[in-house]
């Protein structure tokens, strides 16, 4: 059975992630969520913390946690925004493909003077005609003498406004469907690398988002990650890799919503009591904590599994579904405990609420998770 304890340098490192939120991130939440006010400056303090590039290895100017420690550091984050949090987890999911697809030569050119500088970079899957049909792909890498001409546009990119450098998967032939797709690294100053405007969210507004067009961009074969047909291999695996900070994610928003009710129920009163003394808030109370902790351990199962050394298709897929179904469960009692009062903007559980959805959405929505956990359950017993 897996052992939890935290060691005193886990300890430490969730301290400092704590600390960085409350002080730097939540005094500027609401003002960033209403104005969709991309804080840059925020950013920049992550980076030079070494709160932002956790997966990259020393060797490359990266934190070089293992799973579990970025899972640590992304909950204590996104308890105090989880917009801001997806904006500075973004270069985990971006450069995770470079990890593992990249040979020794590329990691050094790109990750170590990325690492060196506050750089933002981009993960570019998703296109408007289609998500989770990876298989689908209409963005084309056509061969062009030593390289490629890539044309296509993605769409629902974090960060894309901002990043230097895009992670880019495209298919040399789209009747191979998943044996087509390629990977690429394209740097924003390539000539036909054109972002588009911010998209208007719902929630996550203090990450910016939107679509990236690519109009003929040349590339050369030694931005190529691995090879031709590799491209799906390595955005399966990297999305395995990066599903379950989003369970932490998740539960960070959850336990916020929990702390946020019980404080509530504690000093409003009804009927002549706190509210926390009626017998329906607490059965309330009693949900979201359950589901919280069962959020967070299968969070921290999911990432002990993968440190150790297997795929974890099933348990991070299990750990960001629970966890994000959960958030948004819990979000919206905690908007019920406030009563009217958590409708309103002046409070901050509706924030919450908004901030939960979207982690029902990205990296896999949650009804591509079932399926993904239905064929991982099945193979047991095939």
């Amino acid at each position: 059975m897996p052992d939890f304890s935290l060691t005193p340098e886990q300890e430490s490192l969730r301290d400092l992630a704590r600390k960085f939120a409350r002080t730097e991130m939540a005094p500027h939440a609401a003002e960033c969520d209403r104005a969709a006010r991309f804080p840059e400056e925020i950013y920049r303090k992550a980076f030079d913390l070494g709160l932002m590039n956790l997966n990259v290895p020393a060797d490359f100017g990266g934190s070089g946690l293992g799973l579990f420690d970025q899972c640590l550091i992304v909950e204590e984050l996104a308890y105090a925004c989880g917009g801001m949090t997806t904006s500075v987890i973004a270069n985990c999911l971006a450069l995770e493909p470079i990890l593992l697809g990249g040979s020794p030569e590329q990691k050094l050119r790109y990750l170590k003077p990325f690492c060196a500088d506050y750089h933002l970079a981009s993960f570019c899957l998703t296109e408007p005609t289609g998500g989770s049909d990876v298989g689908g792909l209409r963005t084309r890498a056509l061969r062009d003498g030593d390289g490629y001409r890539i044309s296509g546009e993605k769409c629902f990119i974090t960060n894309a406004p901002h990043a230097s450098l895009y992670t880019v998967f495209a298919t040399v032939d789209p009747t191979l469907r998943h044996r087509g797709i390629a990977a690429f690294v394209v740097p924003r100053s390539a000539s036909g690398v054109v972002p588009g405007k911010d998209e208007e969210k719902m929630g996550h507004r203090a990450s910016a988002t939107s679509t990236v067009r690519f109009e003929d961009v040349r590339v050369p074969a030694a931005d190529r990650l691995g090879a031709e047909g590799d491209g799906f291999s390595i955005a399966m695996r990297t999305l395995d890799q990066t599903r379950t900070p989003i369970g932490a994610l998740a539960t960070g928003i959850a336990q916020a919503a929990l702390d946020r009710a019980a404080a509530y129920a504690l000093k409003r009163e009804s009927f002549g009591k706190p509210i926390a003394e009626h017998q329906a808030i607490q059965i309330k109370l009693a949900n979201m904590v359950q589901a919280v902790r069962a959020a967070r351990l299968l969070t921290w199962h999911a990432a002990w599994t993968i440190d150790g050394g297997a795929k974890g298709t099933l348990e991070s897929s299990i750990a960001k579904c629970f966890a994000s179904d959960s958030a948004l469960r819990v979000a919206d009692d905690a908007i019920q405990t406030f009563g009217g009062y958590g409708y309103m903007k002046e409070y901050p559980v509706e924030k919450l609420l908004r901030d939960a959805k979207l982690t029902q959405i990205y990296e896999g929505a949650n009804e591509i998770q079932r399926t993904v956990i239905a064929r991982e359950l099945l193979r047991g017993y095939a």
